[in-house]
């Protein structure tokens, strides 16, 4: 069972997975280094789309062969976004990751209603993956980036998101707590209703293969002791696999503070939604967390 970032790895190197990475104005050294690092790997191929002199002197500084990559050189930012993304749109990569571009032109190209990769009235949404060392397991999150106030009929969607992504790791009935402030069925919270609703489509199998459990709040779906205190009867609470919170702050709150406030904390986080995983990494994240992106979206890609 894949419990870590380390058996992600190990898994696809044992299957033998390679696919086809683009990056999209990969002129900064954490994606470039991180893209270095997949390719080391064997789970992808990179082709860096952007500045070749700017990519030569990042691989230079680090001590990178640039020849490990396919180099697409186009020194203008935003054709070279638009470039990587028609590359993706046509098959000539697997998995699109975002480089030192901002997030707004890396969207922009993902939307074009042409060369873009969002399939007609399709809904893009994000799905993280943490390994906290005070956690058994994985956990997958959604949606902390994209969708500000989900609606219910989004939230259907981003739960089949979630698990589909989970599901991709191995699991073959996720667990998914439906989170809200409280386990009880508190009529003036719109987040009790919906995740009870939620549960519910899942017990029909509405929701795919899964097992799901709602509204949840985060101290019961995670926490087993707070279970028994609890005294709360659930398939799901204290093992959660899969986490959808009710709007992006909560979400959002989630990650940063696994990110900031726990030792030892690994994290992952890909576009979905799309025909193909979008890595919308920031720019100020880490090395470990590109390249566990990268992982994911492989992953993703692989079943």
């Amino acid at each position: 069972m894949i419990k870590s970032f380390n058996d992600v790895f190990a898994s696809l190197k044992a299957k033998g997975v390679c696919k086809k990475l683009v990056v999209a104005w990969g002129v900064d050294e954490h994606s470039i280094e991180a893209a270095y690092k997949a390719v080391e790997e064997g789970i992808v191929t990179a082709t860096l789309v952007g500045d070749s002199e700017k990519i030569s002197a990042v691989c230079s500084s680090l001590g990178l062969d640039p020849s490990k990559f396919e180099i697409v050189n186009n020194p203008d930012e935003l054709k070279s976004v638009a470039q990587a993304v028609q590359m993706v749109h046509d098959k000539q990569g697997d998995v699109l990751m975002k480089g030192l571009c901002s997030t707004d032109k890396f969207l922009r190209a993902i939307l074009n209603k042409e060369t873009g990769l969002l399939p007609p009235k399709g809904l893009l949404s994000h799905v993280g993956v943490i390994e906290n060392p005070n956690y058994h397991k994985l956990i997958f999150m959604s949606d902390m980036a994209v969708v500000p106030l989900p609606d219910f009929r989004q939230k259907v969607k981003i739960s089949g998101f979630l698990l589909g992504v989970a599901r991709s790791f191995g699991i073959e009935k996720p667990k998914i707590a439906f989170i809200a402030a409280s386990e009880q069925m508190l009529d003036s919270m719109p987040a009790c209703i919906e995740g009870a609703m939620l549960s519910k489509m899942a017990d029909r199998g509405q929701l795919g293969a899964c097992i799901g459990d709602g509204p949840l709040a985060l101290d019961v779906a995670l926490d087993e002791e707070s279970v028994r205190i609890k005294k709360l009867s659930s398939p799901v609470a204290g093992d959660a696999d899969c986490l959808l919170f009710p709007n992006i702050e909560s979400a959002n709150v989630f990650w940063k503070s696994n990110s900031k406030l726990s030792t030892g904390v690994r994290q992952a986080g890909m576009l979905v939604g799309t025909t193909a995983p979008c890595i919308l990494a920031s720019r100020a994240d880490s090395v470990d967390t590109k390249l566990n992106s990268i992982a994911e979206a492989v992953m993703s890609v692989s079943r």
